[in-house]
């Protein structure tokens, strides 16, 4: 995603004609980038697996409601845990990030006219503004982390795991490092209540709720 945000993105853009190169460049790299993590996801699957039954899937990807070790109980009241997660996950949304480039920021990018000229009426690049988010938060970061390297990071850190899970998933976001600090502390509202109720699903809705948003302010200035 670095290489894709940083040295792929530019290229492409300097060969792009038309208004905001730079905008269309990113878009277009990092939906190809996060349709790669779902790729290698089904790929590093079938390897372990040899299937790609749903039984299996969603046993190996912790692609079921959250149950509790105590009790027992799955799915239910035990919902309720989004509640805290999402308030926790949109609190750090609030706050400001470290100064970074314009043409970078997504927000900046619908909320100025530029980026509202060319998005209006423009269905075409709502459509991939909607797979962008889609393998983003669905297909893409969470079933990668949550889905995929979570349940089986136990074995190397143990009890730890939620941690290296959330500093991993940090790391990860040199494509927009001004967002590590805060990727960094959303490990509470995703790694920590992903492992302690053994889903994936809880990463994937709260995530999803900063997709909700994007998909309907891209909306908004598409109807303009």
């Amino acid at each position: 995603m670095a290489l894709l945000s940083w040295v792929v993105a530019p290229w492409l853009a300097g060969r792009l004609d038309g208004p905001l190169p730079m905008s269309r460049a990113l878009i277009l790299c990092m939906t190809a980038g996060l349709f790669w993590q779902f790729v290698l996801v089904v790929g590093l699957l079938v390897r372990e697996q040899r299937s790609l039954r749903w039984s299996r899937i969603r046993a190996a990807l912790w692609l079921r409601a959250p149950s509790s070790r105590r009790t027992g109980r799955r799915g239910g009241r035990l919902w309720l845990i989004l509640v805290p997660c999402i308030l926790v996950f949109a609190a750090m949304e609030l706050v400001p990030m470290i100064p970074h480039p314009a043409t970078r920021d997504m927000k900046t990018f619908l909320d100025s006219s530029a980026g509202q000229d060319f998005l209006a009426g423009s269905w075409g690049w709502f459509a991939i503004v909607v797979v962008l988010v889609v393998f983003n938060t669905v297909l893409g970061e969470e079933l990668l982390f949550r889905g995929l390297l979570l349940p089986r990071m136990n074995g190397v850190f143990g009890r730890r795991d939620w941690i290296a899970n959330g500093v991993l998933f940090a790391t990860y976001h040199l494509h927009m490092p001004w967002a590590i600090p805060g990727a960094l502390v959303d490990m509470f509202a995703i790694s920590y209540p992903a492992k302690r109720y053994r889903s994936a699903l809880i990463g994937i809705a709260v995530h999803s709720t900063q997709s909700v948003l994007v998909v309907a302010l891209t909306l908004a200035v598409v109807l303009r």
